[in-house]
């Protein structure tokens, strides 16, 4: 039992289960838009995704403590290693349009765990993009719609209409959405001056703030000039799902709570359109 739970662990805190949420929202962005299975998009950005976050995660601890690192940061390390090598053989397999909206990613993601920032303007010691007032929601949620959205459609040269830009709004609020239970259940270890959504304004109102931005999200559909009813049933049981795991969101929560069940809402959302097209 011990060494499963060490698996598990492993599988949460090296960042293959966020991937996961990624490479399945690009997923459902090809699906949505009757684009093929494209294998080197979604690789490398499932790959760039444990780069990414392993990297904003545990730059600091690496920095600081590198000669006396615990064994499940070295494996952690190792892992990440191996991941952004697969990353960069995948990133020589996509369209050279696609490259573009990578490096605007990858500098904004760089950025957010580097210290960078002049001390007269920054708000924690970490003088990075993540330590400024109120804004780490929103730059993950911005950076998590560019790589579901656009680098799918780029890398198989779509043209970007009004469905697509309807889907990227769709898409940024949705992860708005989904990182409210992490920012309640951080109040306890937040600094204050990170001026966090809950922070704010309470945990009450933050609830409230996810529910009606759900409802932007699930109605927001109707705007589309191709609405498809499938994708529109799924819409509604991921949006019932998302507003549960708000809902019942609370500072004392499970600490599998927010980093597994609300973090695999994608992974749930992908199945069952997987399911419904196989059903239909």
């Amino acid at each position: 039992m011990k060494v499963l739970k060490r698996i598990f662990d492993f599988y949460i805190n090296s960042s293959i289960h966020v991937a996961l949420s990624v490479f399945s929202l690009a997923w459902i962005t090809l699906l949505e838009f009757e684009l093929p299975y494209d294998k080197n998009v979604l690789f490398f950005i499932f790959f760039a995704s444990i780069t990414g976050y392993n990297f904003v995660k545990f730059f600091g601890l690496a920095k600081f403590h590198h000669r006396s690192l615990a064994t499940w940061l070295k494996y952690i390390q190792l892992f990440s290693l191996v991941c952004f090598l697969l990353m960069c053989y995948y990133v020589l397999q996509l369209e050279q349009t696609t490259l573009v909206y990578i490096s605007v990613f990858g500098v904004v993601t760089f950025l957010y765990a580097i210290p960078f920032l002049p001390k007269k303007i920054f708000l924690d010691e970490k003088q990075n993009l993540r330590s400024l007032s109120g804004l780490k929601v929103y730059v993950i949620a911005l950076v998590w719609c560019g790589v579901t959205v656009f680098l799918p459609l780029a890398n198989a040269d779509f043209l970007m209409n009004w469905d697509v830009s309807i889907t990227a709004i769709q898409r940024f609020v949705f992860v708005l959405v989904l990182m409210l239970p992490f920012e309640i259940r951080d109040l306890q270890y937040d600094s204050v001056k990170l001026a966090t959504i809950p922070q704010q304004i309470g945990v009450k109102k933050t609830k409230l703030i996810g529910v009606l931005l759900l409802m932007v999200f699930f109605f927001l559909d109707y705007l589309k000039d191709d609405m498809q009813l499938m994708n529109l049933l799924v819409l509604l049981v991921i949006t019932a799902i998302t507003l549960l795991s708000v809902v019942l969101a609370k500072k004392e929560q499970s600490k599998y709570y927010s980093a597994f069940f609300v973090e695999g809402i994608p992974v749930l959302w992908l199945l069952l359109i997987l399911v419904f097209q196989l059903l239909t």
